[in-house]
């Protein structure tokens, strides 16, 4: 069983990106456990609290994005965060030329915003007013997803807890917290399948740096085919190449994201296309759930993403994607169904 060392993680994959300008190096600030993650790790996060409308006060939502330097991106739910009452309507974010640029930044012990409201973050309190004079609050919040921990059912079969990597091949490793990472290539399960339930967890480094792409870019393939799309897509528009997307194919009802370096899960219901011989008559279809909220549901895969095997009747390999982000899954297992 190979394991490989954290740290090595830190040196891997060096590029640059642009933020304000000025060439970056995307893994500046990289980490990859809470514990060692700096100053901007504790501010990013999610907000949940209260508006006071002329309506009355209502349930209000906030996510801030770490974008590096101590800059920071904020948005905004009316109803609640996404997933906990958000009204899937009510999105405030600033869009600009350079989607990147920040709204607010750390002064001294707080963090003041000027878009697109005027707010401050102390502590883990974010207060301030939106353009109407409404004055919100709200406090930090970590969520957990429901199924998170989920235990293998009866019958399941258990492609890894931890302890080996034998129902895989690939490039995939063991780091000595007893994640998978697929850091350095893709990992293929030994086995193929057709139908199936499958649940994974997955954790994404925080890295403030990176940009689109290259912000913890991996993936879980149903049948080596299929791509649903991992990536920190914290905080972004839910399109069908960020995370919770069937890649290029299909959004997400939602952006389920939760913020990196929280484990996340997905838990996904296949069904393979049917075929008449070599003559595909019916696509693939499937149901996920991000975060145990429902993302996707009976939804048709019209063909094979990008990077993904050719549809044919035989079974095929779950596959974690590489892409030399250092992204890691642990607590997977399918059950087969008929």
């Amino acid at each position: 069983m190979k394991r490989v060392p954290m740290a090595l993680f830190a040196v891997l994959c060096v590029s640059l990106s642009l933020l304000a300008g000025e060439k970056v190096d995307v893994n500046k600030d990289l980490a990859l456990d809470p514990a060692q993650a700096g100053p901007d790790y504790k501010i990013q996060g999610e907000y949940s609290g209260e508006i006071t409308t002329a309506d009355g006060k209502k349930k209000y939502g906030a996510q801030i994005m770490a974008l590096g330097g101590g800059n920071f991106r904020a948005v905004y739910y009316m109803g609640g965060l996404p997933g906990d009452g958000w009204d899937g309507d009510t999105k405030l974010r600033v869009m600009t030329p350079k989607e990147w640029v920040a709204d607010g930044k750390t002064d001294g012990d707080k963090t003041v915003f000027e878009k697109p409201y005027a707010a401050t973050l102390s502590g883990d309190t974010l207060s301030g007013k939106t353009d109407k004079g409404e004055a919100f609050e709200c406090k930090k919040v970590m969520r957990v997803s429901p199924t998170m921990g989920a235990k293998p059912p009866a019958g399941a079969i258990v492609l890894f807890d931890g302890t080996s990597l034998d129902k895989w091949t690939g490039g995939g490793q063991i780091d000595e917290r007893k994640f998978i990472s697929t850091a350095h290539g893709n990992s293929y399960t030994k086995q193929k399948f057709q139908n199936y339930t499958l649940h994974v967890e997955y954790m994404e480094p925080f890295k403030p740096y990176g940009r689109e792409q290259d912000r913890g870019n991996s993936g879980v393939y149903q049948q080596n085919r299929y791509e649903v799309q991992v990536l920190d897509s914290f905080g972004r528009m839910g399109k069908n190449n960020e995370a919770g997307g069937i890649y290029t194919k299909a959004a997400p009802k939602l952006n389920m994201c939760y913020p990196p370096l929280s484990f996340q899960t997905y838990d996904i219901d296949f069904t393979a296309a049917k075929f008449d011989g070599d003559k595909k008559v019916k696509n693939a279809v499937v149901t996920i759930k991000h975060n145990g909220v429902l993302i996707h549901e009976n939804q048709e895969i019209t063909g094979s993403t990008g990077g993904g095997e050719k549809e044919t009747p035989e079974g095929g390999s779950i596959q974690l994607q590489g892409h030399g982000n250092p992204v890691f899954f642990r607590n997977i297992w399918i059950v087969e169904n008929k």
